[in-house]
């Protein structure tokens, strides 16, 4: 219960009083500016002048104020609560900030991770080029409870359900596609394929591979699901893009058009989008690094990267209008859960982050 004394404090007209926060989520490390009124110096110099902020009962530093917005800076073991600022004997009135926690460590995702039907997620241990790891594809249960799921797969990439309910995985060594069955064994599908990375299927169960080397193919649908591991498959160029230093990494909204993003050394990237005739034209141009990408129901497109200097997920409306919905250092992917919430992929970790977000579900 909010004593007396806290509630004069509150009400103190010197007191900060917080309008909204940007991003609305951070990880660990990540930043999220505070707006509102008398939260610091007009000059943001005098160090006696600026405000102490608490997420919940951890006490986060200030990394820059201002009289009208303060940058607060999020510290490691932090978990989502009300964030408020203190200042001149004053505390703010409360917002809600969503943090992300570690759910699973000690991975090397290159792109997004997978969810299947059941609501686990499937993330890989990549490896350097031709680096070979006991394990290379790993399960992770709804209480964050870590599996091995595949082994002996050399740099597995890109991860996608097909329309059959199994796995499939792009090893960009070998420029090949493998089906992982229930079990976890895994049974070439699909090769000669370049730097294979990024995997998507289409509503038609069609699947699409990016070539690092700057070609979209297309392997077409099979009319049937078990057919044996030798059928030869009918493979097209569907698309040619400049090549990446990195990865192609591959999503479809909910009318069919396929988005790719593929790392290049410009901080003026662009995102991609095919019509499913093969038409190539530009959605978006601005971001820095832009790596794995996932749709919401609204077709609002989140992606891994830097926009306007700051690391994160970036949030595209179809209209192309851009803001950070995340921030946080070192991510490569994403994927939505049914809850909501999000699994967050950075170069050797998961994080879960709840956003209130529906995720579109994959073909």
């Amino acid at each position: 219960m909010t004593s007396l004394l806290d509630f004069l404090k509150s009400e103190s007209p010197d007191a900060p009083h917080l309008h909204h926060l940007s991003p609305p989520a951070a990880m660990p490390g990540g930043e999220i500016d505070v707006h509102g009124t008398h939260l610091g110096s007009h000059g943001g110099a005098l160090h006696a002048d600026l405000p102490r902020a608490t997420i919940g009962d951890t006490p986060a530093p200030i990394a820059l104020s201002r009289a009208t917005r303060t940058t607060v800076r999020i510290p490691e073991g932090s978990i989502s609560g009300d964030l408020v600022l203190h200042r001149n004997g004053g505390s703010s009135n409360p917002l809600f900030a969503r943090i992300a926690v570690p759910m699973a460590e000690n991975l090397h995702p290159v792109a997004n991770p997978a969810v299947d039907s059941e609501g686990r997620l499937f993330a890989t241990f990549s490896g350097s080029r031709n680096q070979t790891v006991p394990v290379s594809i790993f399960s992770i249960d709804r209480d964050f409870q870590i599996r091995p799921f595949v082994r002996d797969l050399l740099n597995p990439t890109g991860l996608a359900f097909g329309p059959d309910g199994l796995l499939y995985v792009s090893s960009r060594a070998e420029g090949t596609i493998y089906r992982v069955s229930s079990e976890g064994v895994a049974t070439l599908y699909a090769e000669g394929l370049g730097t294979a990375t990024g995997i998507a299927f289409d509503q038609e169960g069609n699947l699409y591979v990016g070539d690092r080397s700057g070609t979209i193919f297309k392997i077409a649908a099979s009319s049937d699901l078990l057919e044996p591991e030798d059928t030869p498959r009918s493979i097209f160029v569907f698309a040619t893009l400049e090549p990446s230093m990195a990865a192609y990494h591959l999503a479809f909204n909910g009318s069919g058009t396929l988005f790719v993003t593929g790392p290049t050394t410009s901080s003026n990237q662009v995102i991609h989008a095919i019509a499913p005739d093969g038409t190539t034209s530009v959605f978006y141009q601005g971001l820095g690094r832009a790596q794995g990408m996932a749709f919401d129901v609204d077709d609002n497109l989140y992606v891994a990267a830097s926009l306007q200097g700051q690391r994160g997920i970036a949030r595209i409306t179809p209209r192309g209008e851009a803001s950070l919905a995340v921030s946080g250092s070192n991510l490569v992917g994403l994927a939505f859960l049914e809850d909501g919430c999000a699994a967050l992929a950075t170069r050797d970790s998961l994080y879960h982050v709840a956003l209130d977000i529906e995720g579109r579900k994959l073909a």
